[in-house]
């Protein structure tokens, strides 16, 4: 299992949104590479990069950010944020992301994923946004009537990387994971899962580290980690002692 730290793009700089919400940031840094940088010299293995712009204004906004970090980390970068397209994936991957994720188009448009995942196999995420189970998009600015637990298994069967799945109402508030909607999606699928949303601290590690045999494999935290309610080298001792039920990078 791994400690995914995010960096958070918006306006070129890293913050934190409070539940997605575009007027709650929190300014954390002016160079998300440096904050990219630290992260990787504290052990990370895997850094979660999202255009917060990009995800508002449905297109890419930060692509200077981004190939900064690319230039200064050397361990693997997943991306998302406004990623709309084949030649959108395609670019990104040619500059160097290890990983891309598709979320709005990915719920608008399966049929895309599938396109992807066949030129880019192993290489494409989805993530499910949920907000009480429904999934949301258009940078969680609208909720469907789509149940996250049935999206994540309509997509059974792609080369998928894994499902980045984010409980809305938990992200940026630091009051814990949703386990067990997590542990549903989990046992649902056969795809690999990524938790995000409500880390505060190792307590949530080690309740999330338990989900390893279902098929969790990492866990995206930022606030925790900006704010030091969390230490990512103590994070990282947990999850290591933990046998995972899926392998992201081979």
């Amino acid at each position: 299992m791994l400690i995914i730290p995010a960096v958070d793009i918006k306006r070129g700089r890293c913050v934190r949104l409070l539940q997605g919400r575009e007027d709650s940031e929190t300014i954390f840094s002016d160079d998300p590479s440096a904050m990219a940088a630290r992260w990787e010299a504290e052990g990370a293995e895997l850094l979660h990069v999202v255009d917060l712009d990009g995800a508002f204004k449905k297109s890419p906004q930060n692509v200077e950010a981004i190939e900064r970090i690319l230039d200064k980390v050397h361990i693997p970068v997943q991306l998302g944020g406004g990623i709309r397209n084949m030649e959108t994936v395609s670019m990104f991957l040619d500059l160097g992301v290890s990983r891309v994720i598709l979320g709005t188009e990915a719920i608008r448009n399966p049929s895309l994923v599938e396109q992807v995942c066949q030129a880019f196999p192993g290489k494409i995420l989805v993530g499910i946004d949920a907000r009480n189970g429904m999934v949301a998009i258009e940078g969680w600015t609208h909720t469907t009537q789509q149940r996250a637990i049935e999206v994540a298994k309509g997509f059974e069967g792609h080369e998928l990387a894994g499902i980045v799945f984010t409980d809305i109402h938990k992200d940026g508030m630091q009051t814990g994971p949703n386990i067990e909607e997590t542990k549903r999606i989990a046992e649902s699928v056969s795809t690999p899962i990524i938790a995000s949303g409500g880390v505060a601290d190792v307590n949530d590690i080690r309740a999330l580290a338990a989900l390893a045999p279902l098929g969790v494999v990492g866990i995206i935290t930022g606030r925790a980690l900006y704010e030091g309610t969390l230490n990512l080298g103590q994070a990282l001792e947990v999850v290591r002692g933990e046998e995972s039920g899926g392998q992201l990078f081979s």
